[in-house]
């Protein structure tokens, strides 16, 4: 999607549909079982780093198949570019390019609206806390 990148929905100051415009249904489907492959041994290592750093960060988790299979033929492109005598500018922007179709930069993946944010931490509430502390004194837990 060209233009500048949206702003995160969180800056907003209200929801990004407007009064009188049709919102767009979400069609869904079923995720399947996924097969990260092997990097190959023999690419470049900044291709190999790219590659591994897909299979850690956050929009692998909407990977299927297809798009693990794009992104290896792209790292393999990537790796025949770098070990190439002869470079052209234009093959690196071109392999560059086919990136932002998987969301590789934050960029990408705020311009189709989907944000990483970091885990919440795993909290009790003070009620169960002060719950179990309560059937701690009792006797009645461990």
């Amino acid at each position: 999607m060209p233009g500048p990148v949206p702003n995160r929905e969180a800056d907003l100051a209200r929801p990004r549909e407007r009064k009188g415009s049709d919102i767009q249904p979400v069609t869904k489907g079923v995720m399947r079982d996924v097969e990260i492959p092997d990097v190959d041994p023999d690419w470049h290592p900044i291709a190999q780093r790219l590659w591994d750093s897909l299979k850690t960060s956050g929009q692998s988790d909407f990977y299927q198949n297809s798009d693990w299979a794009f992104a290896f033929s792209l790292c393999e492109d990537l790796s025949h570019y770098k070990n190439a005598g002869k470079r052209s500018g234009q093959m690196l922007q071109t392999i560059y390019s086919a990136f932002e179709r998987l969301l590789v930069s934050e960029g990408d993946r705020r311009r189709v609206r989907i944000e990483l944010h970091e885990p919440e931490p795993d909290v009790q509430s003070a009620a169960v806390l002060a719950i179990a502390d309560y059937k701690k004194d009792l006797g009645l837990a461990e």
